[in-house]
């Protein structure tokens, strides 16, 4: 994939070479979930996270966590296979993905590392980012684990603070 072409159009090139149906929309900038929910006319668990997580061997996934919600560290483990995970530092994550934090997603990403959902998103429209600041991107979940062969899973906690 070109490395040129512009963010967002790397991400809608991604989903039609997968067939998935998505809309990009810009999305003011927001101070919480709940802030970003009611702009975009959704509910706070419908703003999905994509996370970009480190193994130890040098290897990542992503994993698709509600916005409510968090990554249960002990569940995605057990799920994965491992004893260690751990969020890159912001340069290994745009290196591992070509897409900066807070835009990342596994659409277009320059690496197709494997993808983790967790269970609570099934059977939902969701908006996840859209692989540049600004833009969130909505898709029908089950179509984007279809797409990406995910491994769907309950990896999830309730968020604290």
């Amino acid at each position: 994939m070109n490395d040129d072409i512009e963010p967002t159009s790397r991400v809608r090139l991604a989903a039609a070479e997968r067939g998935l149906d998505v809309v990009v929309r810009p999305r003011p900038d927001a101070s919480s979930l709940d802030e970003a929910a009611a702009l975009l006319g959704i509910q706070p668990a419908d703003i999905v996270k994509t996370l970009v997580v480190k193994r130890s061997d040098d290897t990542y996934l992503f994993a698709l966590v509600p916005g409510d919600r968090a990554i249960s560290w002990p569940k995605l483990r057990a799920v994965v296979g491992v004893n260690k995970l751990r969020l890159p530092e912001p340069e290994l994550a745009l290196a591992a993905t070509g897409y900066e934090r807070g835009t990342i997603v596994p659409l277009g990403s320059t690496t197709a590392w494997p993808v983790f959902a967790d269970s609570s998103i099934v059977g939902r429209r969701i908006a996840i980012g859209a692989g540049a600041h600004g833009f969130s991107l909505f898709v029908d979940a089950d179509a984007l684990i279809a797409a990406y062969g995910a491994t769907v899973a309950d990896i999830s906690a309730p968020a604290t603070g």
